[in-house]
This record gives structure tokens, C-alpha cells and sequence, in this order.
């Protein structure tokens, strides 16, 4: 818990200046153009997710069970090949972009966002050296590093993406040209952050412990194998859910062209304000990654060492924590939806809120599936999440191209089959996490308290902003900034309401508190026994 407090505490800097990006981004592009950066982005993200997303989890937990086991060589050949190996795959996948852009920009519907796939390639090559340099520290339960380089990625991303977005649109660019040279900021992130880490590592290294009976490691070959082995289907399981998602861009694009009759404009403007509802629904589950990336090394070396107890313990802990969070942001982005869209994003087109209500609560099960999945490729069954995610993933593409291919629903299918889809993810997560994990936790234990906490705030949050809403902005509702103001004031009694509630429902007890950094000092704060 403390390496998912640092994470979390780092996830909470980043979204802010995430979102100090992203808002002042989407209205220098409009709806449109807010539609083509999104299109870049789930590109970069599918050819990223193929290359890197098994590599920390498989060298964190792999790094983990030598060090447990007491083979520190063989964690060190863990790094070393690991590196090697994903160094070539990052090349491969760069040049693939490079060569490819046009044909992946025309698959999903948008000719002309390839210049932005072009300037985001050389971000895969070094997402791959910064994948392992990560996995390698987060082996050593450090999450310090992890967390400095996500920080130097997301300020490099504000300051060069903004800057040169602004430039862009100062001489007159197309609104793609624009979005692809804010998406440059991504690129030079991860370049500055490798250095950073690779002296990070080697502080690591310098200071770990060695033991006098060195252990012999296993060969190179049967070592990239074994990486392999781990972070292949770790790897399929969350490539497909990407690849199902670029192909859900297409078919929503495809289906409100040729399904409901809109013209290319309409198709790019509704595709947008899908897209600034987006931006919030991935808000919560940023809080919830670092909780996975921290509990993965730590049940993995309990398992090693045959502590089931301690493993039940954690995963109730990172369960129950998960909830915590997930549950009041779910509410909260439903129920707020109208003033969300009225300040930050002012003049989108009319859906938005609705979108954003329905994915608002279908961010709840998308923490509730990466949490569960953590679980998963904590306890060995990483390969249970190919049967998973399939099965949600083709039932979003169902929906949506039913729906959204309907002229009265359009773009309004698109957040319902996200809402399913996550939804039967996470029901076939928790049946295989009860069927083949020993010891497996208590969900009533974890669910039911933080869930009426939450819906208690979240008709707090509703009733305050009605008042101020009436009160301040009068009969015609109408000011920015106003709205604001009242927007803030809702936030702060939801946070004063869920606060007081989870306290005096002992959502949180004093074990958990105990778990977090400085828990022994919060709960005499909090008077928790």
C-alpha cells in the first residue's frame, strides 16, 4: 500500500496536469478536432499496448520471486535480457508505424491523422526501454522511480504539446496538423525520462543487499523465454481490448456514416464530444493502476513464500480500496455531468452530458476490471483474461453497431456498449478469481459499505448543486462562471459528506489505515479502533 500510495499520490499530479493539457487542447480543437486527437491516440495506444504492456508486470513480478527466493542473479538477468529483448521489439514496432501510418489512419476511418501516427512512433521505442526500467524497480517494491518519470512524461506533455499546439494554430494549420504536434509533447516525455530512470536503476542496484551464496541464473535463452511466457498473455489480454476498442472507433465512425446517415462533419463532431466524455471516464481508472502496478510483486513474493493469509489480506485490501475510489468518482461524474460539460468544455455539442452520464458509471466497472485482472496476473491465471475480455469486447462492438447505427440513438449507443462491456468483463473476472484463487477475498465484505457511502454522496452532490444552481445562477442558469461556482461547491459537500460517511460506516477501518504510509498517526486522526 505504500507503493500504491506513492503511485496514486503521483496519478493524482498527473491527472490534474492532464487535465490542464487536455481541456485548453479540446477547445483549441473543437469537437472535430478533439475526435482526430483521440483517433491518434488509440492508435499509438494499440501498437504501445503490443509492445509493452506485459513488460513491468512480468519483470516486477519475475524480479519479485527471484529476490523472494533469494536468486539475485537471476534477477539481474532478468533485467538485463528483458532489456535486450524489448529494445528489439520497440524497434520493429516503431517501424512499423513509420512505414504503416496511412494505412492504420484510413482502417479507422480518419485519413487524416497519419501525421500524427508518424510523430508518435519513436514514443514506442522508448515506452519499451522505460517499460523494463520500470518493471525493474517496481521488482524491488520502488515505485519512486515509476512515479518521477510519469511526472517529467506528463510535464514534457503540457509544456511542448501546448506550446507547439498553440504555435500550430497561431499560423493557421489544419486542425489534424495541430492535434498531431500536441501529441509531439508524448514523444519527448518518454525520450527525457529514460536517463532519469537508467540512474534510478543503478541507485537500485548499488544498494540491494547481495547474499554470499550467489545463485546460478539460468541462460539468456531460457530466461527471454520465461519473460516471454509471463508477459505474452498478459500482453493478449490487454491488446485485445485495445485492438477491440480501434475497432469500436471504426465501427462507431462507420455506423454513424453509413448507418445513420450523417455527414462526414456531423460524423467528426459527434465522434468529438464522444471523445471530451472520454476524456473524464478514464479519470477514475488512472487511480486504480497504481494500486494493481504495486499489489502484483507484493502477492506474487506471498504466494512465493506460501503466505496465503497474507496474499487473501492484500487482495481484500487493494479490492476494498478500489471500490473506495471507484465508486464515488462513478457517481459523482454521472450526476455532475451537465456542469462538467458546462465549464470546461463550453459550446460542445448538446450530447456530451448524456454521454458522459452513462460513462460515468461505466468507469466504475472499468476500475473494477483492472483491479480484478491485477488479481489475476498476481496469482498465475493471467491467461484466464483471454476468455474475459473477448467476450466484453465483442459485445461492445454488437451494441454499438446497433445502436449507433440507429439515426434516433446515433452516438448515445456508444457509452451504453462501453457500460456492458466492462460490465460482463468484470462479472467473468470475479467468477475465475472465485473458482481458482485460494483464499479468495470476501466481496460483500468489500462492496457493500463503500457502495451506500457512495450513493449517499452522490445525492448529496445532486441536491447542492440544484440549490446553488438555483440560488446563485437564477431561473435562467445561465454563466460560466457561475456555474463554477456551483459545480465547486457540490464537490466540496460530496467530499465532506463520503468523508464523514465512510468514517462513521466503517467503510474504513483502522487495519486498512494502518497500511498506508503514516496509517498509525491517520487513524488516531480519524479516532479509528
Amino acid at each position: 500500500m505504500t507503493g500504491a500510495a506513492i503511485l496514486a499520490a503521483t496519478v493524482a499530479i498527473t491527472k490534474v496536469v492532464g487535465m490542464v493539457y487536455k481541456i485548453p487542447l479540446f477547445n483549441i480543437l473543437g469537437d472535430a478536432g478533439s475526435g482526430h486527437f483521440n483517433v491518434m491516440y488509440y492508435i499509438y495506444t494499440l501498437i504501445l499496448t503490443i509492445s509493452t504492456a506485459g513488460v513491468p508486470v512480468a519483470i516486477s513480478r519475475l524480479i519479485s520471486e527471484a529476490r523472494a527466493s533469494s536468486r539475485p542473479m537471476q534477477a539481474k538477468r532478468y533485467y538485463s535480457v528483458g532489456m535486450m529483448t524489448f529494445g528489439i521489439i520497440g524497434i520493429v514496432a516503431m517501424v512499423c508505424m513509420l512505414v504503416n501510418a496511412q494505412w492504420l489512419a484510413d482502417m479507422v476511418h480518419d485519413s487524416e491523422v497519419a501525421v500524427g501516427v508518424r510523430c508518435l512512433a519513436p514514443a514506442v521505442l522508448f515506452a519499451c526501454i522505460v517499460s523494463v526500467l520500470r518493471g525493474y524497480a517496481q521488482g524491488h517494491n520502488k515505485m519512486l522511480p515509476t512515479s518521477i518519470s510519469q511526472l517529467m512524461e506528463v510535464g514534457c506533455k503540457l509544456v511542448f504539446g501546448l506550446a507547439i499546439a498553440w504555435y500550430l494554430k497561431s499560423v493557421g494549420a489544419s486542425t489534424p496538423v495541430i492535434a498531431a504536434g500536441a501529441i509531439v509533447g508524448v514523444t519527448i516525455g518518454l525520450g527525457l525520462s529514460i536517463p532519469v530512470l537508467i540512474f534510478q536503476c543503478r541507485h537500485i542496484a548499488r544498494n540491494t543487499p547481495m547474499t554470499l551464496n550467489l545463485d546460478q541464473p539460468m541462460s539468456r535463452g531460457a530466461t527471454a523465454k520465461k519473460i516471454l511466457a509471463v508477459s505474452i498473455p498478459i500482453t493478449l489480454s490487454s491488446s485485445v481490448l485495445n485492438i477491440i476498442n480501434l475497432i469500436d472507433t471504426a465501427n462507431i465512425r462507420e455506423r454513424l456514416a453509413n448507418g445513420a446517415g450523417f455527414i462526414q462533419d456531423k460524423v467528426d463532431v459527434l465522434y468529438g464530444v464522444y471523445s471530451k466524455g472520454m476524456t473524464f471516464f478514464t479519470v477514475p481508472s488512472s487511480f486504480i493502476t497504481p494500486i494493481c502496478v504495486a499489489v502484483v510483486p507484493v502477492i506474487a513474493g506471498a504466494l512465493a513464500k506460501r503466505e496465503l493469509g497474507q496474499a487473501k489480506s492484500t487482495m481484500e485490501s487493494c479490492m476494498k480500496l478500489t471500490n473506495l475510489i471507484a465508486m464515488p468518482a462513478a457517481i459523482g461524474l454521472a450526476v455532475l455531468a451537465k456542469p462538467i460539460f458546462e465549464v470546461l468544455f463550453p459550446g460542445s455539442n448538446e450530447r456530451g452530458p448524456e454521454l458522459l452520464t452513462v460513462l460515468g458509471l461505466a468507469s466504475y466497472f472499468v476500475c473494477s476490471y483492472l483491479i480484478t485482472n491485477g488479481v489475476l496476473q498476481a496469482t498465475g491465471f493471467e491467461k484466464l483474461a483471454l476468455v474475459a475480455l473477448p467476450a466484453g469486447g465483442l459485445i461492445k462492438i454488437g451494441i454499438n453497431y446497433v445502436l449507433v447505427g440507429n439515426p434516433d440513438i446515433n452516438i448515445s449507443g456508444a457509452p451504453i456498449g462501453t457500460l456492458v462491456c466492462y460490465f460482463v468483463i468484470t462479472v467473468l473476472n470475479l467468477i475465475f478469481i472465485t473458482v481458482k484463487v485460494p483464499e479468495r477475498p470476501n466481496y460483500i465484505k468489500i462492496t457493500v459499505r463503500p457502495l451506500i457511502c457512495a450513493l449517499v454522496m452522490g445525492a448529496a452532490a445532486w441536491g447542492v448543486y440544484g440549490l446553488c444552481r438555483h440560488f446563485i445562477m437564477g431561473p435562467e442558469g445561465q454563466g460560466r462562471l457561475l456555474s463554477a461556482i456551483c459545480l465547486g461547491l457540490a464537490i466540496l459537500a460530496a467530499v465532506f459528506v463520503y468523508l464523514v460517511l465512510i468514517i462513521a460506516l466503517r467503510a474504513v477501518t483502522k487495519e486498512d489505515i494502518l497500511l498506508l504510509p503514516k496509517g498509525e498517526k491517520l487513524a488516531k486522526v480519524l479516532k479509528l479502533r
